[in-house]
Protein backbone atom coordinates (compact mmCIF):
# COMPACT_ATOMS: atom_id res chain seq x y z
CA UNK A 1 0.00 0.00 0.00
CA UNK A 2 1.38 2.91 -0.77
CA UNK A 3 1.94 6.43 1.23
CA UNK A 4 -1.54 8.35 0.66
CA UNK A 5 -4.13 5.39 0.79
CA UNK A 6 -2.22 4.16 4.27
CA UNK A 7 -2.61 7.79 5.58
CA UNK A 8 -6.61 7.73 4.72
CA UNK A 9 -6.73 3.90 5.81
CA UNK A 10 -4.97 4.27 9.18
CA UNK A 11 -7.41 3.37 11.43
CA UNK A 12 -8.11 0.02 8.71
CA UNK A 13 -4.22 -0.92 8.80
CA UNK A 14 -3.52 -0.81 12.51
CA UNK A 15 -6.95 -2.87 12.91
CA UNK A 16 -4.91 -5.46 10.13
CA UNK A 17 -1.87 -5.14 12.56
CA UNK A 18 -3.52 -5.90 15.47
CA UNK A 19 -5.14 -8.75 14.07
CA UNK A 20 -1.40 -10.31 13.74
CA UNK A 21 -1.08 -9.09 9.55
CA UNK A 22 1.86 -7.35 8.48
CA UNK A 23 1.28 -4.16 6.36
CA UNK A 24 3.88 -2.85 4.36
CA UNK A 25 3.92 0.62 3.29
CA UNK A 26 5.66 1.95 0.02
CA UNK A 27 6.95 5.12 -1.27
CA UNK A 28 6.40 4.99 -5.36
CA UNK A 29 6.35 1.49 -5.37
CA UNK A 30 8.67 0.52 -2.86
CA UNK A 31 8.10 -0.79 0.26
CA UNK A 32 10.05 1.37 2.93
CA UNK A 33 8.21 0.30 6.56
CA UNK A 34 5.97 -2.39 7.84
CA UNK A 35 3.44 -2.37 10.68
CA UNK A 36 3.37 -5.54 12.74
CA UNK A 37 1.62 -6.29 15.73
CA UNK A 38 3.95 -5.72 19.43
CA UNK A 39 4.02 -9.00 21.36
CA UNK A 40 3.94 -8.20 24.66
CA UNK A 41 6.07 -9.78 26.93
CA UNK A 42 4.84 -12.83 29.15
CA UNK A 43 2.59 -10.90 32.02
CA UNK A 44 4.01 -11.03 35.64
CA UNK A 45 7.85 -11.32 34.17
CA UNK A 46 8.89 -7.96 35.85
CA UNK A 47 6.84 -9.10 38.65
CA UNK A 48 7.93 -12.13 39.03
CA UNK A 49 11.92 -11.02 38.41
CA UNK A 50 11.34 -8.40 41.38
CA UNK A 51 10.59 -11.48 44.08
CA UNK A 52 11.88 -10.33 47.46
CA UNK A 53 13.23 -6.89 46.67
CA UNK A 54 10.54 -5.36 48.86
CA UNK A 55 10.61 -7.96 51.64
CA UNK A 56 10.84 -6.45 55.35
CA UNK A 57 9.19 -3.11 53.97
CA UNK A 58 5.64 -3.46 53.01
CA UNK A 59 3.49 -3.57 56.06
CA UNK A 60 -0.41 -4.47 55.14
CA UNK A 61 -2.93 -3.63 57.69
CA UNK A 62 -5.39 -6.00 59.10
CA UNK A 63 -8.20 -3.98 57.08
CA UNK A 64 -6.79 -4.75 54.15
CA UNK A 65 -9.62 -6.90 52.94
CA UNK A 66 -12.65 -5.45 51.14
CA UNK A 67 -16.34 -6.72 52.36
CA UNK A 68 -18.73 -8.30 49.10
CA UNK A 69 -20.47 -4.81 49.76
CA UNK A 70 -17.77 -2.43 49.93
CA UNK A 71 -16.57 -4.21 46.55
CA UNK A 72 -20.01 -4.06 44.81
CA UNK A 73 -20.17 -0.04 45.77
CA UNK A 74 -16.46 0.37 44.21
CA UNK A 75 -17.91 -1.33 41.13
CA UNK A 76 -21.43 -0.51 40.53
CA UNK A 77 -20.21 3.73 40.68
Amino acid sequence: MNVGQAKTELSKLLSMAEAGEEVEIARNGVPVVRLVPIRSAKPGRRFLAAKGTLAGQIRIGGDFEFTDAELDEMFDQ
